[in-house]
C-alpha cells in the first residue's frame, strides 16, 4: 500500500501550539471558548488565521459570506483545486477543537508540505466556512449552504440573532465580507478533520474515525393544547394537561428510536411549557423532536411513526395537537474515493481505525452536493463537545492531521 509521501508526518506541536494560541481569544469562563460567528472575537480569530496562512505563502479569497479560502498554487494551472478546512466559530460555550482543529489541521498540511518543499498538480485551498454553529444565527452550516445553493444569499443574510442583528450588518461590521460571488469556486474535492463529538472512538481506543456517512435529520416542532389550571384544586380526571403530553411523547420518541436501531437517534431537547408556574397544571406545551440516521427510509419512518402516534396520544388526553417540521437534511454518503484516500492512509501510517457514521452535521455534508468529499474524526475525551470541558490529546490530533495530510497528498498529486 505504498504511495508517494508514505513516510510523510505532520508537525504535532506545532499544530498543538496553534490550537492554544487561537484558543487564546474569545476564552470561555471555563477552559473552552466564546467565540460566536461575527462577533468583534470571531474577527480577531479570522485575522490571525489570515496572518498564519500567509506566512505559509498562501493568498487569500473571500466570499459575500465571509468564508475564507487560502490557496496553496499547485504545478498545473488547470488542475482544480483541493479544498480542506472546518470553521473557526464556537458554541457559547464551546471547547477549543470543534471545528477549529479542521481548520488549523488543514493549515498544518500546507506548512508541513512546505517544510518537505513538496509541490502538488492540484492547488490545495485552506477554508474557514461562516457560522458552521448556528448557535447566534440559525441554521446552522449556514454559509457553507449558500455555497452549495442549499440556501439563498439574500435569505441567509436576513437571518437575526436574539437581538435582532442581522447576519448581513455583523459581518459588514466586522469588516469581512468579501467580493467573491459565493459557490463560484469549483472544487477537486474537499476533505475535513474534525473531533467526532461522540464517545465511540476512544471507547475503543481507534485513534482515527473514517467517516463514510453523515446522519440526516428531522427536527419537528410539536405545540400541544390543553387548559391552565389550579395544581391544587383541579381533581386529577378533570385535567387537560400539556406536561402530561409532553412526557408521554417524549417516552414515545424514545421508543421510536430504541426500535429503529442500529444508528438510530431521537430526543426532545428544547421544551417549553406554559405559563411555567408551579402551581398551574400546564395548559400549553411546545418542544422540539430531533430525529437522526443516516438511512433515509429509516429517518423518514420515525417521523411518520410519530405523526401518526402522537395524536393519539393528545386525543386520549384532551389535547390539541400540531406537529410542523422546522429543520431537515437528507442523510449524506460520503464519495468513496476520498474515503477511500483517508482509510488507506490510516493503514500506512498504523493508525488504529474504524469506520463511522457522524451524528453531528458538518461544512462537509454541504461540500458534498458539489464535490467529491470526505472527513476524518479523532477522538475526544469522554465524547464530550458543545461543552467548554470538551478534550483531546495532541497524539489524536496529530494521527488525524497526518491522515488528512496523506489524502490531501494523494488527492492533490505530488509532482516528482
Amino acid at each position: 500500500m505504498s504511495a508517494p509521501g508514505e513516510n510523510f508526518k505532520i508537525d504535532g506541536d506545532r499544530l498543538w501550539e496553534s490550537l492554544m494560541e487561537m484558543a487564546k481569544i474569545g476564552p470561555g469562563i471555563a477552559g473552552g471558548n466564546n467565540r460566536q460567528t461575527l462577533t468583534d472575537e470571531d474577527a480577531e480569530g479570522r485575522a490571525l488565521f489570515q496572518k498564519w496562512c500567509e506566512e505559509a505563502g498562501c493568498t487569500m479569497g473571500v466570499d459575500s459570506m465571509g468564508n475564507m479560502f487560502f490557496t496553496r498554487e499547485g504545478t498545473d494551472p488547470e488542475a482544480l483545486p483541493v479544498y480542506v478546512g472546518s470553521h473557526l466559530d464556537t458554541q457559547p460555550t464551546g471547547g477549543k477543537y470543534d471545528g477549529v482543529l479542521g481548520v488549523l489541521g488543514a493549515l498544518e498540511v500546507v506548512r508541513t508540505l512546505n517544510d518537505l518543499d513538496v509541490k502538488t498538480k492540484h492547488p490545495i485551498v485552506v477554508t474557514n466556512w461562516t457560522n458552521e454553529e448556528g448557535t447566534r444565527f440559525a441554521p446552522a452550516m449556514l454559509a457553507s449552504g449558500v455555497f452549495a445553493g442549499i440556501h439563498q444569499e439574500d435569505w441567509a443574510k436576513d437571518r437575526v440573532d436574539a437581538e435582532g442583528k442581522r447576519f448581513g450588518d455583523e459581518l459588514k461590521r466586522i469588516g469581512w465580507e468579501g467580493d467573491e460571488p459565493v459557490g463560484a469556486r469549483k472544487m477537486h474535492a474537499f476533505f475535513e478533520l474534525h473531533i467526532e463529538q461522540g464517545p465511540i472512538l476512544e471507547a475503543e481506543g481507534k485513534n482515527v474515525g473514517i467517516v463514510t456517512h453523515g446522519q440526516g435529520l428531522w427536527w419537528l416542532e410539536v405545540t400541544l393544547t390543553g387548559k391552565d389550571a389550579h395544581t391544587g384544586s383541579t381533581p386529577m380526571n378533570m385535567r387537560v394537561n400539556a406536561g402530561l403530553g409532553m412526557a408521554r411523547i417524549t417516552e414515545l420518541v424514545h421508543q421510536i428510536a430504541m426500535e429503529a436501531q442500529p444508528d438510530a437517534v431521537g430526543a426532545i431537547g428544547q421544551a417549553n411549557v406554559y405559563p411555567n408556574s408551579r402551581n398551574v397544571i400546564p395548559g400549553k406545551a411546545v418542544f422540539t423532536i430531533d430525529f437522526r440516521s443516516p438511512e433515509q427510509e429509516k429517518l423518514d419512518g420515525m417521523r411518520a411513526r410519530l405523526e401518526a402516534e402522537a395524536p393519539k396520544i393528545a386525543e386520549e388526553l384532551g389535547l390539541g395537537i400540531s406537529i410542523e417540521p422546522v429543520g431537515h437534511f437528507d442523510p449524506v454518503t460520503f464519495d468513496e474515493g476520498c474515503v477511500t484516500a483517508l482509510r488507506d492512509a490510516a493503514e500506512r501510517l498504523g493508525y488504529s481505525h474504524r469506520d463511522i457514521v457522524s451524528g453531528a452535521g458538518h461544512d462537509a455534508c454541504w461540500m458534498n452536493k458539489v464535490a467529491p468529499t470526505a472527513m476524518v474524526m479523532c477522538p475526544c475525551v469522554d465524547g464530550l463537545s458543545h461543552n467548554e470541558a470538551e478534550d483531546i490529546s495532541k497524539e489524536w490530533a496529530s494521527a488525524g492531521a497526518d491522515v488528512l495530510l496523506h489524502a490531501v497528498v494523494e488527492t492533490a498529486e505530488i509532482v516528482e
